[in-house]
């Protein structure tokens, strides 16, 4: 930053300089093709990850949270995961047809997307963003969290050296150095902005919708993981362990709570503690609540992401040098019980119920107290339980015998690979998808008549013209086809 410069007003300046280069780039771009814009997108999937071990090694030093090795494995994800899942995407021209509706559908670019990315998942979730919004032929300027501005700097620059060699627009892809809450509002308010991906703490993402423009925001995670009788007892402790001492915990549908059947609780109790989880008793589980929240109920960002060592220092309290994971029973859920919060850190909470009916409801609680929208996580071998808790959970994916970690960014199951997960509607959010290419896509459609109008629609005198689709000829779809990819090859605008 410029020396004797205002820090907010060099971010607004920034933030409006990124937004009309990336809007000027983003005119260039719109003309490519689908194999101009793949081979771009190629180029920077494969330059992420090649880099994805030393930016998940800055990621950990600059911001202090997480395991540099977790976190390498999330930067593979956003980038050769998420490519491999969007590669085979058309987002260019002619999308889809409809002979028998008389439909063709065009992908359309929104423009310039404004993207936030946490310092919990910096790296990643800014591979992922940018990846996303270029297949759909977007520009896209970054705005990290304060504390993750170098490693997030890194990323893009990395980016954006593959992108520019495969043949991107300067400025289309780009990340604000000049970090301050003014700019990065300036970049969401800014009239060239299309829209916003907001993947951060719930203040930040009220704020992105708040702007007057369509967003997608992440809302806050408080994961339960009920394990019911009918569970793998052994292989729900080895998953439930290793989810939460993931990254330290920073991935927002991480287990919060571990809610378990009463038959199979000793069991599964004894399990997870030959796998590092320690039990901690009421009075260190009172003192945990104290140093992972504010009195006001907000997380304590130095309790963030860390390992259980450093939480017990910070509590003044011991605990086994081996411990992976601390665990506090629990009796309730709500503001008296500051552990049964979300808990972006090695800390979970465990809860016991009687049949799958008082796990349902202990569940709902949860979710219900700061985890609207987001997920759950069932193991259980019996179908029946797993449907009846996704019928009635007020979540959007519902994660089952597999890691909340990794189960919901798409690593151990079929959900679409991505780092900004949605809470629906119920959450505060406009989709309850995990967000890909298609969420930052328009479509045009062009729509043949295929039935006559009605006669009463009809001035007087005037006879319903014959359908010509009813004679479905082949021509029609190819010449249709052809016009609108010379359109795009000739950078007509819609």
């Amino acid at each position: 930053m410029t020396q004797g410069f205002d820090k907010d007003l060099t971010s607004i300046q920034e933030a409006r300089r990124l937004v009309e280069s990336c809007h000027a780039a983003q005119q260039r771009f719109v003309d490519f093709s689908q194999e101009q814009v793949d081979r771009v997108c190629q180029a920077m999937a494969e330059a992420a990850h090649q880099a994805a071990e030393r930016l998940g090694r800055l990621a950990a030093e600059e911001t202090t949270y997480g395991v540099p090795r977790h976190k390498t494995l999330k930067n593979q994800l956003a980038s050769r995961g998420v490519w491999e899942s969007i590669r085979e995407i058309k987002t260019v021209g002619v999308i889809r047809e409809d002979k028998a509706r008389g439909l063709v559908e065009i992908g359309w670019p929104m423009g310039v997307v404004a993207a936030l990315s946490p310092s919990t998942n910096p790296t990643s979730t800014l591979i992922h963003n940018t990846l996303i919004a270029v297949k759909a032929r977007n520009g896209i300027v970054n705005a990290p969290h304060p504390s993750a501005g170098r490693c997030c700097g890194e990323a893009a620059r990395v980016l954006v050296a593959a992108g520019e060699a495969a043949g991107m627009p300067a400025g289309l892809v780009s990340c604000m150095a000049a970090i301050a809450l003014p700019g990065t509002q300036e970049l969401m308010r800014h009239p060239k902005t299309a829209v916003i991906l907001a993947t951060g703490g719930s203040e930040m993402v009220r704020a992105a919708h708040s702007m007057g423009k369509p967003a997608y925001g992440v809302g806050p995670g408080n994961v339960p993981c009920y394990v019911d009788r009918s569970a793998d007892v052994q292989a729900a402790a080895s998953l439930i362990v290793s989810s939460k001492a993931f990254d330290n915990s920073v991935i927002c549908a991480t287990e919060q709570a571990v809610v378990a059947d009463r038959p199979i609780a000793t069991a599964l109790r004894a399990a997870m503690e030959r796998l590092g989880a320690y039990f901690v008793d009421a009075a260190q589980a009172a003192a945990l609540g104290g140093v992972l929240f504010m009195p006001n109920g907000a997380i304590n960002p130095r309790s963030v992401g860390q390992t259980p060592q450093t939480l017990a220092r910070m509590a003044a309290i011991r605990i086994p040098e081996e411990a992976r994971i601390l665990v506090a029973p629990l009796s309730r859920v709500g503001p008296e019980e500051p552990l049964s919060r979300e808990k972006l850190t090695t800390v979970l909470g465990w809860y016991e119920a009687d049949g799958w009916e008082a796990g349902c409801e202990r569940c709902m609680e949860m979710i219900l107290f700061g985890g609207r929208g987001h997920s759950l996580v069932i193991h259980a071998a019996d179908e029946a339980v797993v449907m009846a808790f996704g019928l009635k959970k007020p979540v959007f994916r519902i994660l089952v015998n597999t890691m909340g970690t990794l189960g919901s960014v798409g690593v151990t199951t079929g959900v679409m690979p991505a780092l900004t997960l949605g809470s629906g509607a119920i959450g505060g959010a406009i989709s309850g998808d995990n967000i890909t290419t298609t969420h930052l896509l328009n479509v045009k459609r062009i729509a043949h008549q295929i039935k006559s109008p009605p006669a009463q629609a009809m001035v007087d005198g005037a006879a319903p013209p014959p359908v010509v689709r009813d004679l479905e000829p082949a021509e029609l779809t190819a010449i249709v086809r052809a016009v609108v990819e010379e359109l795009v090859r000739h950078g007509e605008r819609a």
